[in-house]
């Protein structure tokens, strides 16, 4: 296990490697001379010096993506916060196992690796509306799970969850980090009634307020409110920056699972982007906290790493375009 106290972690989230300026520039320069007024195409341009920064190569490539999906069960489901049962979870992952999920036919589509890591699901977290979430060797254990999965050998991560209830902490972890009303973080999530989101609500106001003290501690608050799959997303995007892997985020939750790394260091995100805009209520507001923009915005709130999956083909069409379109002297064609 990489992390063995909540100190050792946050020394990690601390010391972090800055990309790679000259391979960004190189592809900067590049874009300059492809047959295109310059800057026309907008964020694809930005893309492939993005993928040059985090890969450290003046010619990026996406030989080998990998979606990750981590998967945990959560004790506040007690309170009635979620439109599914728990078991749902676990019967998601056979699902997935089975090739019957949408994220399987996106990863495919995408040309991507899946794998599907289920956490302890036996064993859901604690009730946070009670105690905490996880004490600091589960929160540890699940972070260095998603650490360990990430390898260097990857061009690109994406990275997703499966979990029901697990907007409730998603949004308990927002309201903690960036403050505010608890009701502006909170949504439907799998599709509660009026009744259920009362219910979401005032177990994320009794989670805050259970663990008031934890408040300062971006990490110690992950663990009082948070899930086994975001720890682990938290670590996997940790590995990633360590290791020159840059990572495309899914929607809501897994974006507040990596919101504590940005809290700890100014550039913690660097290196990630934002896939899609969840339709999810608060995940507009907690990218925006982030200083993190959206690629799509098609209404989603599935989870799994689909918005993630469908942005791959974004990020490959970005890098085909710079590595294939040729330059005004190549093709002759007169510059202004």
């Amino acid at each position: 296990m990489p992390f063995h106290s909540l100190d050792e972690l946050r020394s990690a989230c601390l010391d972090l490697p800055a990309g790679d300026e000259t391979a960004a520039a190189a592809v900067a320069g590049r874009q300059d001379t492809l047959t295109k007024p310059q800057g026309s195409l907008g964020r694809l341009e930005e893309i492939a010096a993005w993928l040059a920064r985090w890969q450290g190569r003046a010619m990026p490539r996406l030989d080998r993506v990998k979606v990750f999906v981590f998967a945990g069960n959560h004790g506040v489901t007690a309170q009635g916060v979620s439109a599914f049962p728990p078991e749902v979870t676990v019967q998601m992952v056979a699902n997935f196992s089975d090739g019957g999920a949408a994220i399987n036919q996106l990863a495919r589509v995408a040309g991507a690796d899946l794998a599907v890591i289920p956490l302890d699901l036996d064993h859901p977290t604690g009730d946070f509306t009670q105690a905490p979430a996880m004490d600091a060797g589960a929160f540890l254990a699940a972070v260095s799970a998603g650490y360990d999965a990430v390898g260097d050998d990857l061009d690109l991560v994406c990275l997703g969850e499966m979990g029901i209830g697990n907007t409730t902490p998603a949004a308990a972890l927002s309201a903690a980090l960036y403050g505010g009303d608890v009701r502006r973080w909170t949504g439907r999530g799998t599709g509660v009634d009026d009744a259920g989101l009362a219910r979401k609500v005032a177990a994320i106001e009794a989670g805050l307020k259970r663990h008031a003290a934890s408040l300062h501690d971006p990490l110690a608050i992950a663990a009082a409110l948070g899930g086994r799959e975001l720890a682990a997303i938290l670590g996997a995007t940790l590995a990633a920056r360590r290791l020159g892997v840059p990572v495309l985020l899914d929607g809501f939750v897994c974006s507040a699972a990596a919101a504590p790394l940005a809290k700890l260091h100014p550039a913690g995100l660097a290196h990630a982007l934002a896939a899609h805009v969840s339709a999810e209520a608060g995940h507009r507001s907690l990218l925006e906290a982030l200083s993190l923009k959206p690629l799509l915005d098609l209404g989603m709130r599935l989870g799994e790493a689909s918005g993630a999956c469908l942005a791959v083909n974004v990020v490959r069409s970005a890098l085909e375009c710079h590595q294939r379109m040729a330059s005004f002297a190549e093709a002759g064609v007169s510059e202004k």
